[in-house]
C-alpha cells in the first residue's frame, strides 16, 4: 500500500492552533486503526531549538531518541499515543546544513547548488524517511508559520511536489486559517482567509479542506461562503471555535465528519470501528467541578506558559486521573528573591520547581526549596529543580553553606552538583547535552518505587550537570535517599526526603512522557500528595485509565 500524505499549513495569523489540528486529526485515523506518524517543518534556520530561548520558541521537547524538537511535538504524543524520532520535526538550519555538507564533499560533481531541486529535493527526502523509520501508513505533515513567510517557500514549494512524487491520490492539503471578529459590527470575517487560500494557490498548492479557526461560534452561511470563494467542498469547510477543553478537539472534528473525509478523499479503508468513550469521559471530567489543588511553579520563563507546556499537561492529567481541579500559580523565581510572591507559595498545597539554565532566578527556587522542606510541602524538581534540591540541602542540612552547581559557581567549596565527566571538554552548545531515554533502577521501599510499582523504567533526559558522586555518603546519613539509580551506578536519578510526605526530584523530565489516558505516575503522586494536603476528597476518573509505566 502506498503510504498516505496529509499536508497542514496555515494561514491569516501564526499561532491558530495547527499543531492541536494535526494531533487531533492523528487521533481521528488511529481510532480507526490507521498507523499514524506527524511531522514538523519549522522554517528557522536554527538546527533545533535547542539553544533557542524559551522565550522566543516555548519549551524544548525531547523524544526517546535525544531529537531535541518543536513543542509541537509534544501535541502530537499525547493525542496520538505515540512515540515520534527526530525525522519527525524537519528545519532550515538541517536542511541546508545537508546540502552545503554534500556540496562541499564534491557530492553534487561541480553543479550549481539551488533551491529548486536540490533545497527541495532533501526536503522531500527528509519527508519520506518518516514513513521508512515509523512503518506509518498515514504521515501528517504540518508547515510552521504562515503562508506568505518567505522562509517557508521551499518548504511550501516541496509540497506541491509531493503531489507529482506520491501521487494525486495519496496527498491531501489541509490550509487552517483564522477568522477574525470585528467587535464593532459583531461579525466574523472570511476575507482574510479568501486572501491566504490565494496566496497558498499561487505557489501552486489549492487546499482540499479548510479548518476555520474563531474564537466564536461559524454560522453555516460563512462556512458556504469560504466553500464557494475557496473552490472547496462545502463539507470539507471544517468550522472550529475555540473550546475550553483541548481535548475535546478531535471529538468535535469526528462530530464534523473530518474523519471519514479523510478517509473517503485518501481511498482508505477502516480497520475498526472509532471508539470514542474515553475521551468523551475525560472530556466530562474535565468540565465536571472538581475541588481545587493549588500548585505553586516556581519558574523562570513564567511570562510564556508555553515554556512549561508539558509540565501544565502533565499536572492536568493528574488532576483528570484524581477527580481534582489543578490551579497552577505561575511564580517568577526572581520575584521571590526579592520577597514578592510568598503569599502564593504559602497558600499553594504544593510546589513544582522544573527545568531550566542560567543563573537568573536560581536563589528564588532554593528558597522555594528550602520552604517545602521545613514546611512539609509536598514538593516536585524537574531536572534544575532536583538539583536545587540538592544544593538547599547541602546548604542548610549538611551545613555546607557554600554548596552550589559548578553550572553556577565554578569553584565552589562544596560542588554537590557537577559537571558530566563526558561534558568537560565539549565546546558547541547544541544537541551535546544527555539527551533522549536512558534506564533508572529503583530503591525499593521508596516514594519513587512505590508510585512507579516498578524496578526499573526508561525516561528522557535533557541535562549537562548531574549529582556529585562524591557526596553520595553525606546526603543518605542524612536522610536524602537517592532512589533512583542508573544501572552502571554512575548518575543519581531520583533524590527524595525519608522524613517528608512527598519531596521528589527527577534529573530526567518526567513531563515528556505523560498522556491524557495514561498520566505519569510520579505526577499523580505528587497531586495525590497535594489533595492530601489540602485535605480534598479525590474522585477517581470514570476511565479505565492505565499508569505510565
Amino acid at each position: 500500500m502506498d503510504v498516505k500524505y496529509i499536508f497542514i499549513t496555515g494561514g491569516v495569523i501564526s499561532s491558530v492552533g495547527k499543531g492541536v489540528t494535526c494531533a487531533a486529526i492523528g487521533r481521528l485515523l488511529k481510532e480507526r486503526g490507521i498507523k499514524v506518524a506527524i511531522q514538523k517543518l519549522d522554517p528557522y534556520i536554527n538546527v533545533d531549538p535547542g539553544t533557542m530561548s524559551p522565550y522566543q520558541h516555548g519549551e524544548v521537547y525531547v523524544l526517546d531518541d535525544g531529537a531535541e524538537t518543536d513543542l509541537d511535538l509534544g501535541h502530537y504524543e499525547r493525542f496520538v499515543d505515540i512515540n515520534l524520532s527526530s525525522v519527525c520535526n524537519i528545519t532550515t538550519g538541517q536542511v541546508y546544513a545537508e546540502v552545503i555538507g554534500k556540496e562541499r564533499r564534491g557530492d553534487y560533481l561541480g553543479g550549481t547548488i539551488q533551491v529548486i531541486p536540490h533545497i527541495t529535493n532533501e526536503i522531500k527526502r527528509r519527508i519520506g524517511l518518516v514513513s521508512k523509520d515509523t512503518g506509518a501508513e498515514v504521515v501528517l505533515v504540518e508547515v510552521g508559520g504562515t503562508v506568505g513567510d518567505i522562509e517557508s517557500l521551499p518548504f511550501i514549494e516541496a509540497l506541491r511536489q509531493m503531489r507529482t512524487d506520491a501521487g494525486r491520490d495519496n496527498t491531501f492539503y489541509i490550509h487552517t486559517t483564522w477568522l477574525p471578529h470585528i467587535g464593532a459590527t459583531n461579525e466574523l470575517k472570511t476575507k482574510p482567509t479568501q486572501h491566504s487560500v490565494r496566496e497558498l494557490r499561487a505557489l501552486g498548492i489549492s487546499p482540499q479542506m479548510i479548518v476555520a479557526r474563531a474564537d466564536y461560534p461559524i454560522p453555516a452561511d460563512l462556512c458556504a461562503k469560504m466553500a464557494q470563494f475557496c473552490d472547496v467542498e462545502q463539507r470539507a469547510v471544517v468550522p472550529m471555535h475555540t473550546t475550553d477543553v483541548m481535548y475535546e478537539v478531535p471529538l468535535l472534528l469526528e462530530n464534523l465528519g473530518v474523519g471519514d473525509y479523510l478517509m473517503e478523499a485518501l481511498n482508505i479503508k477502516p480497520r475498526k470501528q472509532a471508539n470514542w468513550t474515553d475521551w468523551e469521559k475525560l472530556v466530562k471530567q474535565a468540565r465536571t467541578k472538581k475541588p481545587v489543588v493549588r500548585v505553586a511553579l516556581v519558574g523562570k520563563y513564567v511570562e510564556l506558559h508555553d515554556a512549561y507546556m508539558s509540565v501544565r499537561e502533565s499536572l492536568y492529567h493528574a488532576g483528570l486521573a484524581l477527580g481534582v481541579q489543578v490551579e497552577i500559580d505561575w511564580l517568577h523565581s526572581a520575584e521571590l528573591e526579592k520577597g514578592r510572591g510568598w503569599n502564593e507559595v504559602q497558600a499553594a498545597d504544593a510546589i513544582l520547581v522544573p527545568g531550566g539554565f542560567g543563573g537568573r532566578g536560581i536563589e528564588g527556587k532554593i528558597q522555594a526549596a528550602q520552604y517545602a522542606r521545613e514546611n512539609k510541602v509536598p514538593y516536585l524538581g524537574l531536572c534544575l529543580g532536583m538539583q536545587l534540591m540538592v544544593v538547599e540541602f547541602a546548604r542548610n542540612v549538611l551545613g555546607y553553606t557554600e554548596a552550589n552547581s559548578t553550572e553556577f559557581d565554578p569553584v565552589s567549596s562544596y560542588p554537590v552538583i557537577d559537571l558530566m565527566p563526558d561534558q568537560r571538554n565539549i565546546a558547541d552548545m547544541g544537541a551535546t547535552m544527555r539527551l533522549g531515554v536512558y534506564p533508572c533502577e529503583m530503591q525499593q521501599g521508596s516514594i519513587a518505587a512505590e508510585a512507579y510499582n516498578n524496578g526499573v523504567v526508561q525516561e528522557r533526559h535533557r541535562h549537562r550537570y548531574e549529582f556529585n558522586n562524591a557526596y553520595r555518603e553525606a546526603f543518605e546519613q542524612h536522610g536524602m535517599r537517592l532512589s533512583g539509580i542508573s544501572p552502571d551506578d554512575r548518575l543519581v536519578e531520583i533524590s527524595e526526603l525519608a522524613d517528608h510526605p512527598f519531596m521528589l526530584g527527577t534529573q530526567f523530565h518526567p513531563e515528556f512522557l505523560s498522556r491524557p489516558t495514561r498520566p505519569h505516575p510520579l505526577f499523580v503522586a505528587f497531586v495525590k500528595a497535594a489533595a492530601e494536603r489540602a485535605g480534598v476528597n479525590q474522585q477517581a476518573i470514570p476511565l479505565d485509565i492505565e499508569v505510565s509505566h
